[in-house]
Protein backbone atom coordinates (compact mmCIF):
# COMPACT_ATOMS: atom_id res chain seq x y z
CA UNK A 1 0.00 0.00 0.00
CA UNK A 2 1.76 2.94 -1.16
CA UNK A 3 1.63 6.43 1.62
CA UNK A 4 -1.46 8.85 2.14
CA UNK A 5 1.33 11.86 1.41
CA UNK A 6 3.36 10.17 -1.98
CA UNK A 7 -0.23 9.55 -2.84
CA UNK A 8 -1.20 13.41 -2.91
CA UNK A 9 1.54 14.33 -4.21
CA UNK A 10 1.93 12.50 -7.53
CA UNK A 11 -1.90 13.04 -7.54
CA UNK A 12 -2.50 16.56 -6.52
CA UNK A 13 0.22 18.77 -5.90
CA UNK A 14 2.47 17.48 -9.01
CA UNK A 15 0.00 18.95 -11.43
CA UNK A 16 -1.01 22.02 -9.50
CA UNK A 17 3.18 22.97 -9.71
CA UNK A 18 3.18 22.29 -13.29
CA UNK A 19 0.49 24.49 -14.06
CA UNK A 20 1.48 26.92 -11.95
CA UNK A 21 5.20 27.03 -12.73
CA UNK A 22 5.04 25.90 -16.49
CA UNK A 23 6.61 22.86 -15.78
CA UNK A 24 7.14 20.59 -19.36
CA UNK A 25 7.85 17.22 -17.61
CA UNK A 26 6.46 15.61 -14.19
CA UNK A 27 10.88 15.53 -13.28
CA UNK A 28 11.16 18.57 -13.11
CA UNK A 29 9.03 19.49 -10.33
CA UNK A 30 11.28 19.49 -6.57
CA UNK A 31 10.67 16.21 -4.91
CA UNK A 32 11.92 15.68 -1.42
CA UNK A 33 14.93 12.78 -1.93
CA UNK A 34 15.28 11.73 1.78
CA UNK A 35 14.77 12.46 5.31
CA UNK A 36 17.82 12.49 8.16
CA UNK A 37 17.00 12.09 11.79
CA UNK A 38 20.09 12.67 14.22
CA UNK A 39 20.79 12.68 17.70
CA UNK A 40 23.75 14.16 19.65
CA UNK A 41 24.84 13.01 22.41
CA UNK A 42 28.23 14.85 23.98
CA UNK A 43 28.18 12.35 27.50
CA UNK A 44 27.79 8.95 24.97
CA UNK A 45 31.43 9.50 24.71
CA UNK A 46 31.66 8.38 28.08
CA UNK A 47 28.66 6.28 28.64
CA UNK A 48 27.55 3.56 26.47
CA UNK A 49 24.34 3.32 27.47
CA UNK A 50 23.13 6.87 26.76
CA UNK A 51 24.18 6.31 23.17
CA UNK A 52 22.22 2.91 23.06
CA UNK A 53 19.07 4.63 24.85
CA UNK A 54 19.05 7.13 22.18
CA UNK A 55 19.74 4.70 19.45
CA UNK A 56 16.65 2.65 20.68
CA UNK A 57 14.74 5.98 21.01
CA UNK A 58 15.32 7.04 17.44
CA UNK A 59 15.03 3.52 15.73
CA UNK A 60 10.95 3.88 17.54
CA UNK A 61 10.52 7.03 16.27
CA UNK A 62 11.83 6.41 12.65
CA UNK A 63 10.99 2.72 12.21
CA UNK A 64 13.93 1.79 11.19
CA UNK A 65 17.20 1.09 12.86
CA UNK A 66 19.37 3.87 13.76
CA UNK A 67 23.38 3.90 13.04
CA UNK A 68 25.99 5.21 15.70
CA UNK A 69 28.00 8.01 14.25
CA UNK A 70 31.47 8.44 15.67
CA UNK A 71 33.42 11.64 15.91
CA UNK A 72 35.65 13.02 13.27
CA UNK A 73 37.80 15.23 15.48
CA UNK A 74 39.26 14.78 18.78
CA UNK A 75 38.17 17.19 21.07
CA UNK A 76 40.13 18.36 24.29
CA UNK A 77 37.77 20.57 25.89
CA UNK A 78 34.79 18.50 25.62
CA UNK A 79 37.00 15.36 26.70
CA UNK A 80 36.34 13.34 23.27
CA UNK A 81 38.75 11.44 21.06
CA UNK A 82 38.51 10.67 17.43
CA UNK A 83 36.28 8.13 16.72
CA UNK A 84 34.44 7.95 19.59
CA UNK A 85 30.76 7.07 19.53
CA UNK A 86 29.22 10.46 19.81
CA UNK A 87 25.30 10.16 18.86
CA UNK A 88 23.31 8.16 16.13
CA UNK A 89 21.40 8.75 12.88
CA UNK A 90 18.78 7.11 10.37
CA UNK A 91 18.01 8.33 7.01
CA UNK A 92 14.65 7.58 5.65
CA UNK A 93 14.17 6.72 1.74
CA UNK A 94 10.78 6.61 -0.27
CA UNK A 95 7.58 4.96 1.13
CA UNK A 96 9.39 5.02 4.94
CA UNK A 97 10.21 8.76 4.51
CA UNK A 98 6.71 9.35 3.38
CA UNK A 99 4.62 7.82 6.21
CA UNK A 100 7.07 9.58 9.06
CA UNK A 101 6.62 13.00 7.16
CA UNK A 102 2.56 12.72 7.14
CA UNK A 103 2.80 11.47 10.48
CA UNK A 104 5.39 14.50 11.22
CA UNK A 105 3.05 16.95 9.31
CA UNK A 106 -0.28 15.41 10.54
CA UNK A 107 0.52 14.37 13.69
CA UNK A 108 3.01 15.09 15.87
CA UNK A 109 3.52 18.92 14.74
CA UNK A 110 -0.13 20.17 15.83
CA UNK A 111 0.18 18.57 19.10
CA UNK A 112 3.18 20.82 20.03
CA UNK A 113 1.83 23.58 22.23
CA UNK A 114 2.95 26.70 21.58
CA UNK A 115 4.05 25.98 18.23
CA UNK A 116 5.22 28.87 16.12
CA UNK A 117 6.11 27.31 12.99
CA UNK A 118 8.70 25.51 10.61
CA UNK A 119 11.84 27.36 9.62
CA UNK A 120 11.47 27.90 5.46
CA UNK A 121 15.18 27.34 5.50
Amino acid sequence: MKPRMLETYRNEIIPAMMEKFGYKNRLQVPHVKKVTLNIGIGEGAHDAKLIEDAQNELSVIAGQRSAVTKAKKAISNFKIRMGSDVGCMVTLHSAIMYEFLDRLINVAIPRVRDFRGISPK
